[in-house]
């Protein structure tokens, strides 16, 4: 059952995309989304998504407002340093997550690539390191707090998603370790 309410609601998302691009409502552009959802879903498929752990709401928008607030400080930042008159000092750091999901990991790597000045330039899955290229290191204060702000990221993502008490990982994840 939850298999096809799941599908139902992609064929409705993909139809409502496809109106948004066509920019008003009309039997024709409603019909055409439904053939091109239905190709999608049908021979595009994606590999399903293990969920391996379970959605806690208040640590989520505990998330949700930290990330939004981390957002509108780097915007300035980066406004700051766009003004300066000399470029400011950028390297590649690398950095160690303990996140046990992938799709919780690939969500950390999604958040550092919206806040501005930060880029994930490479993941590795196995060892969970990502290299991340950041664009103010000029002191190791900044440093500091680029580290300090991946830590408070992961254990936002972990409240939110990860608990020991709710993980069951995937009979795949169980074999391999």
């Amino acid at each position: 059952m939850r298999t096809y309410l799941l599908r139902a609601w992609m064929l409705c998302w993909l139809i409502l995309v496809w109106v948004l691009l066509w920019g008003n409502v009309s039997a024709a552009n409603i019909l055409s989304g439904l053939a091109i959802a239905l190709i999608i879903t049908l021979w595009l498929p994606l590999p399903p998504v293990p969920v391996e752990g379970r959605l806690h709401p208040i640590p989520l928008l505990r998330l949700v407002v930290t990330v939004a607030y981390w957002l509108l400080v780097s915007s300035v930042q980066v406004a700051a340093l766009a003004l300066r008159p000399t470029p400011p000092l950028s390297a590649v750091l690398r950095t160690h997550l303990n996140i046990k999901s992938d799709l919780v990991l690939a969500l950390a790597v999604n958040i550092m690539n919206l806040t501005p000045g930060n880029i994930v330039l490479e993941i590795d899955q196995a060892r969970r390191m990502i290299y991340v290229h950041v664009l103010d290191v000029a002191s190791d204060r900044s440093v500091d707090a680029f580290h300090r702000q991946v830590d408070q990221l992961q254990k936002l993502l972990v409240a939110a998603f990860e608990r020991d008490a709710d993980w069951k990982p995937t009979p795949e994840k169980e074999a391999s370790s």
